[in-house]
């Protein structure tokens, strides 16, 4: 008998609510910090920079259910349900007892799981009477999907980009224009935080940290404009629940539940999504699923950074966040999986591995890009760099599974494909890619100036 391959759901079972794993966390986490008064955060103190309903949503520590409006629920509809898919070729390659699935993301009109935060955060700032936004962007993913979700929802969005994705990634940046969107190099000499980091470091190649300054900067000068991130924040871990929800009724048809469940990490947005609605079953003892978040070696805040309190942008403009990290000047090396390079990760994925729910692995480019070219030459979709960090976990499981002989049932999250990613795949084929390694001391002495 041959096995079924994808698992669909019907529009009218996209989920009406997202979930909030914060609410039923036993540890909540511990609250953002003001940098000047060093009180906790309340919902209003952010309103300066994000729209008031997703600053609410940033503290909700109460509600474990939030309503998704049927303006953002219709916009779903573009896409979502996603599929989910078993890989049969690929266990056929593995020879491996495991069954292994993956949510497809990839099938967004943006290529990834970004969307999935990119239009509520669109939606709620227009309510908020905003005409404009600015965000920043590692790869290019989250900037092209606020890019197509500023122009749905008619806001005009400025996108810092790091430098070295800037060039490494032009279609990303064609995409973000194609829809709308200026889009800068970072650093740039537009802002004051690109000026100081141009001076001090002439040849920079960007970061994460140092384009969210850029973005939060020009956001603040400018009139009815808010500003917007595409990870690390609760509210984006709240909004990419949407995945693990659908995935849930999925893995219902399939008749079978994950032992394990996978996701890249860079700041820990598709990660959430996956995960917390099943690890909400752990929370009360009904399931013990495995969790594991697959991270660059070369940034590798979960596996060998420290948990503290630390700024979100290289300058210091966000509030003090409770995060594993690696320093906020951390400069990550120049991988191709953009989007991964941050240095640290979101506040409930930093309480969750404390309290002992989620195990991290790290994973060396080159052992990423023969993962993901395994998983094309099977699967027959070519995965995005920062997904090939997850199929790599999930390969890892599964001959495990194999050498054990044992059944293991793994779940991944396929966060988005890399079809304007070629310029990586060519490097890679040709040999021309490296692993990129980080010390301790490296690692020493950007968490001593944290």
């Amino acid at each position: 008998m041959s096995k079924r391959k994808k698992f669909l759901l019907s529009e009218s079972e996209i989920p009406t609510k997202w979930y909030n794993i914060a609410a039923e966390m036993k540890n909540k986490p511990q609250p953002m910090i003001n940098p000047q008064t060093k009180e906790p955060i309340k919902a209003e103190d952010l309103f300066p920079l994000f729209a008031e309903e997703l600053s609410r949503q940033e503290v909700n520590q109460t509600d474990p259910w939030i309503e998704i409006p049927e303006e953002v629920r219709d916009k779903y509809k573009i896409y979502r349900p996603t599929p989910l898919v078993r890989a049969t070729e690929l266990e056929k390659a593995l020879d491996t007892p495991a069954h292994i699935y993956f949510k497809n993301e990839s099938v967004s009109p943006v290529g990834s799981h970004k969307l999935n935060s990119a239009l509520p955060q669109a939606y709620y700032n227009k309510l908020d009477g905003m005409t404009n936004i600015t965000t920043e962007t590692g790869a290019g993913q989250w900037g092209t999907a606020l890019a197509f979700a500023a122009k749905t929802f008619g806001l005009e969005l400025a996108v810092y980009m790091v430098k070295i994705s800037y060039e490494q990634k032009p279609y990303r940046r064609s995409l973000m224009q194609t829809w709308g969107a200026q889009v800068i190099a970072s650093p740039s000499m537009s802002t004051k935080a690109g000026r100081k980091i141009i001076t001090d470091h002439p040849n920079y190649q960007g970061s994460l940290g140092t384009a969210i300054s850029e973005a939060i900067e020009l956001a603040m000068q400018t009139p009815n404009c808010k500003y917007a991130l595409g990870s690390v924040l609760n509210q984006v871990s709240l909004h990419q629940t949407i995945i693990g929800l659908e995935a849930e009724k999925q893995m219902e048809m399939t008749e079978e539940y994950p032992d394990v469940v996978i996701g890249c990490f860079g700041g820990g947005s598709n990660f959430s999504g996956i995960s917390f609605p099943f690890m909400r079953h752990n929370l009360k003892g009904d399931r013990n699923t495995r969790f594991v978040a697959a991270e660059p070696a070369s940034c590798p805040k979960l596996t060998r950074g420290k948990f503290k309190y630390d700024f979100g942008d290289e300058t210091g403009y966000t509030p003090l966040i409770p995060m594993f990290t690696l320093g906020h000047k951390f400069a990550p090396a120049n991988i191709h999986a953009g989007g991964l390079r941050y240095h640290g990760a979101g506040s409930i994925v930093s309480q969750l591995l404390k309290d002992g729910y989620i195990e991290a692995i790290d994973i060396k480019q080159l052992d990423s890009f023969e993962a993901g070219v395994l998983f094309a030459r099977t699967e027959g979709i070519v995965p995005a760099p920062e997904s090939n960090h997850a199929i790599a976990a999930a390969i890892k499981e599964a001959l495990q599974a194999k050498e054990e002989g044992k059944k293991k049932v793994i779940l991944f999250n396929l966060s988005g494909h890399g079809l304007v990613d070629m310029s990586a795949y060519d490097q890679y084929l040709a040999g021309d890619l490296s692993n990129h390694e980080v010390t301790d001391e490296e690692i020493s002495k950007f968490l001593a100036e944290a």
